[in-house]
């Protein structure tokens, strides 16, 4: 089995901010909105504006528990320039071993995107740190159960992909803890404080559900 990547954090709430459009000229005050609530994932697409712009600003700014990285990321070149800006997190569509392989050599943390058990396997066997299994909202909570009874008992499953704070009991009852929020907390031309507060309704909802679990 090839080496894994980082291993995935200890965190209070595994729950991801997805940034997808955001501009460096929002995105620190966006993100700082993002930690004071309580979430510590934070994650820049690249096929936003000036995305290792964002990430840099971000990495450098928030606090170190803050875990800041690029989604989206299809090519093993991409995780260099994303190191050398500070990001720490690859997140990908699909699964790319080249990609993981390259997240692995530099120490990152890695969630690929999947969507079938041939796909979760081979990701895990690629070394990655996480799975996303994308998009959730197609699989449901019952068919990423189902996937799930074949994988290793500590594997981290991700739900990303038409998931909100209204899904996580759902979620909850087959065992999925950590998820990618998108539009649920973040919208091309929204402010920083209207992302705050979505982000505290957030984790308000998680909090609830998950103290209950």
């Amino acid at each position: 089995m090839t080496q894994s990547s980082a291993s995935w954090p200890k965190l209070k709430r595994d729950l991801i901010a997805i940034l997808r459009g955001v501009r460096p000229d929002e995105v620190l005050a966006i993100g700082e909105e993002l930690a004071n609530a309580g979430i510590d994932v934070i994650e820049v697409p690249l096929n936003s504006p000036n995305p290792f712009q964002s990430i840099e600003i971000l990495a450098k700014n928030l606090s170190p528990h803050v875990l800041v990285g690029a989604g989206t990321v299809l090519d093993a070149a991409d995780v260099k320039r994303l190191g050398d800006v500070g990001g720490r997190l690859v997140i990908s569509p699909n699964v790319d071993p080249s990609v993981l392989a390259a997240a692995s050599k530099a120490g990152m943390v890695s969630m690929p995107g999947v969507f079938t058990p041939t796909e979760a396997l081979a990701a895990l066997k690629a070394g990655a740190s996480g799975l996303k299994f994308f998009p959730a909202s197609v699989l449901g909570p019952d068919g990423i159960k189902a996937i799930s009874a074949i994988l290793p008992k500590e594997t981290v499953i991700g739900a990303v992909g038409g998931v909100d704070e209204n899904g996580f009991a759902a979620y909850a009852k087959v065992g999925v803890r950590t998820f990618g929020l998108g539009s649920s907390l973040y919208k091309i031309g929204a402010g920083a404080a209207e992302v705050g507060e979505r982000a505290r309704l957030t984790v308000a909802a998680y909090d609830r559900v998950f103290s209950e679990v």
